[in-house]
């Protein structure tokens, strides 16, 4: 992918040429999807994740799980190497539910890597010395892709929880059945954890980050995002010494329309 993105004439778009289609082949390659199919799943996925249109995303869901059968049957059929055919293999899982784990993989497991590309390529290109010190000393990138994780949640949103049972958090009384907000951005710029913490700096060790959560529900797929992110960061500055953004940072646009966000278009230069 870097390859082709040298071949290009700048300005072009990082997303296209990189964020998008590099977790997107992985994704495909460790399940078993048809990379061919790529555009028809991605379709779905950004359908399904509609938090404007309840209507337009159950039908993304549909389309997506329909499809998630379709290869769950020929995976049984002619089983490989890939998480499906195993999910599809497994004693006591149904073609459903392999279908909905399958479908689960595939979407959170390129989209999310995708936004948290896209957008840790802004952190560092609107900071030229942190983009520098990357490229001196690119042994840097496992704490710049940590500090990557931990910045690009700000807060103000949070994952829905209610209370079983009354209960006091921080003397704030909690009534039985209230909503409470986990908000993990919040917690990743918590001052008291991270001193300056609305600050990028690639030296950091935020190792007690919360983005992938924490305990039982973390996430599954942590490992892998980690290791997408610290190859292309540790790639691209070294390969792109001079890129920077070909727009001012206030013209970049949002997909707010999605539940997970992240940039329509990254136009750069060399």
């Amino acid at each position: 992918l870097l390859d082709e993105l040298a071949e290009r004439e700048a300005p072009t778009d990082l997303n296209e040429a990189v964020t998008l289609p590099l977790p997107i082949a992985v994704i495909c390659e460790l399940l078993g999807v048809p990379l061919a199919d790529r555009n028809l799943f991605r379709t779905w996925t950004q359908e399904a994740a509609d938090v404007r249109d309840r209507a337009r995303s159950e039908r993304g869901l549909a389309a997506l799980f329909a499809y998630g059968q379709e290869l769950v049957a020929a995976k049984r059929r002619q089983p490989r190497d890939d998480v499906i055919s195993r999910l599809a293999a497994t004693e006591g899982v149904s073609d459903a539910a392999a279908a909905g784990l399958g479908m689960s993989l595939l979407f959170a497991g390129h989209e999310t890597t995708v936004v948290a590309i896209g957008i840790g390529a802004v952190h560092l290109l609107t900071r030229p010395r942190q983009w520098q010190a990357l490229h001196d000393d690119p042994t840097r990138v496992a704490t710049a892709v940590e500090e990557i994780l931990r910045i690009h949640t700000a807060g103000g949103g949070g994952i829905p929880r209610y209370a079983r049972t009354d209960l006091e958090i921080a003397g704030v009384a909690v009534q039985t059945g209230d909503l409470v907000l986990l908000d993990t951005g919040a917690a990743n710029h918590d001052g008291s954890a991270f001193p300056e913490p609305d600050t990028l700096d690639v030296t950091r060790r935020a190792s007690g980050h919360l983005t992938f959560g924490h305990g039982a529900r973390y996430c599954i797929g942590a490992p892998l995002a980690r290791v997408e992110l610290q190859v292309v960061f540790s790639q691209l500055v070294q390969r792109f010494p001079t890129m920077r953004l070909a727009v001012g940072v206030e013209e970049l646009r949002f997909n707010t329309g999605v539940l997970t966000g992240g940039l329509l278009e990254l136009p750069v230069r060399w």
